[in-house]
């Protein structure tokens, strides 16, 4: 499946984005039970990637062939052992890191690309915009899944090679997304004011733009970052993306493979801290959209 922006609801142009506003959308998230419980997640889990690898109850990477495959509960192994005899909690742990980070640099550099892209194609119009949205029509001919194997594939594994694949996939939703609403916003009569006042187009993009576009484009990107850990993972289950020994979820997923009919618990907790990452970004990116929607 194509990861097809969905445009905001947010009226971008309606106002001028002032303190008022903000202050109005940050009040209005607070309410938001549900995205106040995702927050509370995702900051556990960037607390976990930050700090998980200090607190580990064991080494993630020290093996034992006598150990492999405890269940759940074992004394001394909370969460089992994997194949190798590697405490899964601390491996679990360790991966939080390694994880979120392949799940939100992509999006991160495609939302300051992509964002770059968008807004000028969205702003000059004309001929420039048509070749720009043209070129990023062409990328909607490949679902975003084979896309993102094809690039990997033809980089080769490896951390660095797996950012910059999902990095190409994720720019032209991002683009398309702020070209639209930048051309929803140059149209508005403060914009003609200040063209007409003699404002080149920088300082027009720079002072009454930017700050009415990159609301929503930002939380566009936020829902593209559990899309971004599911490919991710899925690339390092494929052999594409991380390589063994580091602990990362989707490559956990790979290598205890084979133990699903053994330890089926056990083989399944990475697919769950994938699940539960996926979710609570989701849910955070539903709060925050319906918190910047001026209707409310």
């Amino acid at each position: 499946m194509n990861a097809s922006p969905t445009i905001p609801t947010t009226k971008v142009a309606a106002i001028e984005q002032s303190p008022g506003y903000w202050s109005g959308v940050f009040k209005r998230f607070l309410r938001d039970r549900v995205a106040m419980v995702a927050a509370a997640v995702v900051l556990l889990l960037v607390l976990l990637a930050l700090f998980g690898a200090y607190v580990t109850p064991a080494d993630p990477y020290q093996s034992s062939m006598l150990k492999r495959l405890k269940p759940i509960g074992t004394e001394g192994f909370l969460l089992g052992t994997d194949e190798l005899g590697r405490d899964m909690m601390s491996r679990l742990m360790v991966g939080a890191r390694l994880s979120l980070f392949m799940g939100i640099t992509p999006v991160l550099f495609a939302f300051m690309i992509g964002s770059v892209i968008g807004i000028i194609a969205g702003y000059t119009g004309g001929w420039l915009n048509t070749a720009i949205m043209r070129t990023v029509d062409v990328f909607y001919a490949f679902p975003s899944v084979l896309l993102a194997i094809a690039l990997s594939g033809a980089l080769g594994a490896g951390i660095g090679n797996t950012l910059i694949s999902l990095t190409l996939v994720f720019i032209p939703p991002i683009c398309r997304v702020a070209e639209s609403v930048t051309a929803q916003v140059r149209s508005r009569d403060y914009v003609e004011a200040a063209r007409a006042s003699g404002a080149n187009a920088f300082a027009i993009i720079r002072t009454h733009v930017l700050g009415n576009v990159l609301g929503p484009i930002f939380v566009y990107a936020t829902s593209l970052i559990a899309v971004s850990m599911i490919l991710a993972s899925g690339l390092s289950f494929l052999g594409l993306g991380v390589k063994p020994p580091e602990p990362e979820w989707g490559l956990m997923l790979n290598t205890l493979r084979t133990a699903i009919y053994t330890q089926p618990w056990i083989a399944a907790l990475p697919g769950l801290m994938i699940f539960i990452t996926s979710i609570s970004f989701n849910m955070l990116s539903d709060g925050l959209r319906s918190a910047m929607d001026v209707k409310q």
